[in-house]
């Protein structure tokens, strides 16, 4: 595989991510941070000055890049590399203008943003579970008029703990699923030196619509491609609750499903253990070897001690069993700012890069 040249827009948690999962990646180098007007002229590291999220030092390959302006730069950036990943703090309309004018100078844009997820011919893609939504890629070309240039999301990363395990589950007929989850702090872009009031403390509400984003987005990514656009399934119904709770990294879940033909507990464990999807078929770089591991510890799945299963990429299950009102009911945990965000992120692009559409 080629070298690709690649830029950040965005250097918060989300950009902060990106910048350590690249570090040292095989496909992808990144040439270019950009941020906004704020940050633009400074140095990565000088930027970085208390604001730096984790605990290894900034990667040294970036640590000297001068931060640019991701809007009044982008003709420069966008001319300079192979594609951006994009994880901008910035309102809907904003994000929305920026995106859209990288992708119009042929340059792709892999997003971790909520501004294009409701398009219906921007492909929201987890690799393990809908790849062939890339499909839709030329019917966007087409409407923005470009050749290389496009936009692909990535999904919300509330939904990373539950859909997952479901997908495998779906040929049952998937009626019904409530989702109660349970938010780390970092998914708000915070940490608890950031956020004291976290501190010893459950908020049951996230803003910006995430109970409604847990309970579309998945049927987005279960929908299918008609006369170039994204038709959203018709089916399961969903309803969510979206708690913030005191941790660093994590979003668990509690899931509750009901089926058409209910499924025999020991084959769902089957159906899990044995799921592969084409991110571990192509063995991407990014790819978690075993995407879903399910533990039967009745204390597992523990965001403490499972959110970095297969660097950050797996999903953790547990506690499957019958219930008196749905089918079943489960413990999901995904690690929100890797497989929820640049990490999830990371993986599209080598998809998209695998399958020639960038």
């Amino acid at each position: 595989m080629k070298t690709y040249n690649v830029a950040i827009l965005g250097i918060g948690m989300v950009g902060q991510r990106f910048v350590k999962l690249l570090d040292g990646h095989p496909w992808f180098k990144v040439t270019h941070l950009a941020a906004s007007g704020r940050s633009a002229g400074k140095t990565f590291g000088q930027a970085m000055e208390g604001r730096w999220a984790f605990d290894t030092p900034i990667p040294a390959d970036v640590k000297n890049i001068t931060v640019m302006d991701a809007d009044a730069d982008k003709e420069k950036i966008a001319g300079s590399v192979d594609f951006v990943f994009c994880a901008i703090d910035a309102d809907k309309e904003t994000t929305r203008a920026i995106e859209e004018s990288y992708a119009k100078l042929e340059c792709p844009v892999i997003s971790n943003t909520s501004a294009f997820r409701t398009c219906d011919d921007v492909p929201m893609i987890i690799p393990e579970i809908n790849p062939e939504h890339a499909q839709i890629i030329p019917y966007q070309r087409k409407r923005l008029g470009t050749k290389r240039g496009f936009i692909a999301v990535k999904s919300n990363c509330s939904i990373q703990s539950y859909v997952p395990a479901l997908h495998p589950l779906m040929h049952f007929g998937l009626e019904k699923v409530l989702a109660c989850t349970y938010q780390a702090i970092s998914g708000a872009g915070k940490t608890f030196e950031s956020w004291p009031e976290m501190t010893d403390n459950v908020i049951p509400y996230i803003g910006g619509g995430e109970e409604e984003k847990s309970e579309k987005e998945p049927l987005k990514i279960w929908g299918s491609i008609k006369d170039g656009k994204i038709i959203d399934a018709a089916s399961p119904q969903i309803t969510a609750q979206c708690i913030r709770v005191p941790v660093t990294d994590g979003h668990m879940a509690a899931v509750f499903a009901s089926f058409a033909k209910k499924p025999e507990i020991e084959e769902i464990k089957r159906l899990w253990d044995d799921y592969k999807g084409e991110a571990q078929i192509l063995n991407l770089p990014s790819a978690p070897k075993k995407f879903i591991r399910y533990f039967e510890e009745a204390d597992r799945p523990q965001t403490k001690l499972d959110r970095d299963l297969e660097n950050g990429m797996g999903i953790s299950l547990g506690r499957l069993r019958p219930d008196t009102q749905y089918d079943i009911k489960f413990i999901g945990l995904s690690h929100n700012t890797v497989r929820g965000a640049a990490g999830g992120g990371v993986l599209m692009a080598e998809v998209l890069c695998a399958k020639g559409y960038i």
